[in-house]
């Protein structure tokens, strides 16, 4: 019992840390908020930027709709170079990833393997449940959207892999 206490106490600190990292850099870019009134992005006027923390570098991220460190609905997207990795990780939320262009592997899983799934291509949609480990990649330039609800956060399995650690 012990054991799991004090997994469950390792893991609240890391979300916890990965909710307040994320919102230091989330509350300065946030996205429209749900007023009520219509919105609509042309993809040519999405604004990407470098990050988020969460996410090893090389990444870039816009977020659309709300505020991924604030409670309620958000729509982010993140745009990954060629070769990217995103070691296995959990998320306290659900998180559902549509591909928009390229190509995005992602597999369950505790251990980072690509022949655990194939590579999905654009238009494919990808749910994950909450808390279930996962990881991913690319081999060429791919950007995915995610909807998810906030606070959402990051705990990846072996601390190492954190870039918020280096």
């Amino acid at each position: 019992m012990k054991a799991t206490l004090d997994h469950y106490r390792a893991f609240s600190a890391v979300v916890g840390a990965a909710v307040i990292s994320g919102a230091l850099l989330l509350s300065a870019t946030p996205g429209i908020s749900h007023d009520g009134k219509h919105h609509v992005f042309d993809a040519a006027e999405v604004a990407y930027k470098p990050g988020p923390p969460t996410l090893p570098a090389g990444a870039q991220f816009a977020v659309l709709v709300g505020n991924p460190a604030e409670e309620g609905p958000f729509v982010m997207r993140l745009k990954f170079p060629a070769g990217y990795e995103i070691p296995p990780h959990r998320h306290p939320k659900e998180e559902h990833v549509t591909v928009l262009t390229g190509g995005f592997g992602m597999a369950m899983g505790e251990k980072h393997d690509r022949r655990a799934a194939p590579i999905m291509g654009s238009a494919s949609f990808i749910q994950i449940p909450t808390g279930e480990a996962h990881f991913a990649w690319t081999e060429e330039e791919t950007v995915v959207q995610i909807n998810a609800m906030g606070p959402f956060g990051v705990e990846f399995l072996n601390p190492a892999d954190d870039p918020r650690t280096h």
